[in-house]
């Protein structure tokens, strides 16, 4: 079992993206990858509140460290990419004291530094490790090709994210390598999905997503992996209106890779959560399994 890190599972994670908190959660704890949840956690402010207030919004986070400070841990993790930029971001600028001292003012309890929060991709490659992970693997994903797209927040700024290539990230198609899985290399795996103008601007995400989805089913992959809610909401929730929109055809399932992992490790559906998704990747998963078996 590794040392206990400190685990922040985001809004989305117990609502809209539920499959992907279950899956991390059931993965984690497979490979051996101790998550303790942080009591009384609340929202970090999200994509909106630093558009508003920056001291506000760091305060939204650095209570949250906070909270992991007196938990008398030094790590936390979460899945979402979006949590992980605004902690991130909160803790690199309450670096400068003047700063700090307003959003504390804001807090009960003030936070004084300390804990780094990394994303559960990384926690996975550095506390437990590529080779480690291979020897929990039951079912391999051998014949399944897999496109990982990382989106475009998850390893930017590279100076604040301070993991993998910021330009071609590998942790995700490492990890899937590791499971079995055929990696295809995707060439946009860090280009935008329109994030979260998916209501104002539809048109803006049609284009973007649909240039995505397109690329996959152009290199031959079976199924998109993704490691962001809203990047997974985008790309398999509006295939519909991107077909609309540009009279396409696409069909291709869009999974977290934790869903993915739960299948090499012969952890249960139930947990995965893949029912949750608007395409089920299931078939396609059956079929190259059983192809390659």
């Amino acid at each position: 079992m590794s040392e206990a890190i400190a685990y922040y599972p985001g809004c989305s994670g117990l609502g809209t993206s539920k499959e992907y908190d279950a899956s991390t959660r059931a993965v984690c704890e497979a490979v051996g990858l101790s998550l303790v949840d942080i009591p009384d956690w609340s929202c970090c402010g999200s994509t909106p509140a630093h558009t508003k207030d920056h001291t506000l919004s760091a305060a939204l986070s650095a209570r949250n460290l906070q909270l992991v400070s007196g938990m008398g841990l030094k790590a936390a993790t979460t899945p979402c990419p979006s949590c992980l930029t605004n902690l991130r971001t909160a803790a690199h600028r309450m670096e400068k004291a003047e700063f700090a001292k307003k959003v504390n003012n804001l807090l009960d309890d003030p936070y004084d530094g300390g804990v780094e929060t990394i994303s559960v991709l990384q926690a996975l490659v550095e506390n437990i490790g590529l080779e480690a992970l291979a020897t929990y693997v039951r079912t391999p994903l051998k014949g399944l090709k897999v496109a990982c797209y990382y989106g475009c927040i998850m390893n930017r700024p590279p100076e604040l994210m301070a993991f993998d290539d910021s330009e071609n990230p590998m942790a995700m198609d490492n990890i899937l390598a590791a499971m079995g899985a055929d990696i295809v290399p995707f060439p946009l795996k860090v280009e935008c999905c329109g994030a979260s103008y998916g209501i104002p601007r539809q048109d803006i995400v049609a284009k973007l997503t649909g240039k995505l989805l397109d690329a996959a089913v152009s290199i031959g992959a079976d199924v998109i992996a993704v490691a962001c809610p809203l990047c997974q909401m985008n790309l398999d929730l509006r295939q519909g209106q991107v077909n609309r929109a540009g009279g396409t055809h696409f069909h291709i399932p869009v999974a977290y890779y934790t869903q993915l992992m739960g299948v090499a490790l012969n952890i249960p559906d139930a947990q995965l959560g893949f029912d949750k998704l608007t395409i089920d990747p299931r078939p396609i998963l059956n079929k190259a399994l059983a192809g390659a078996s």
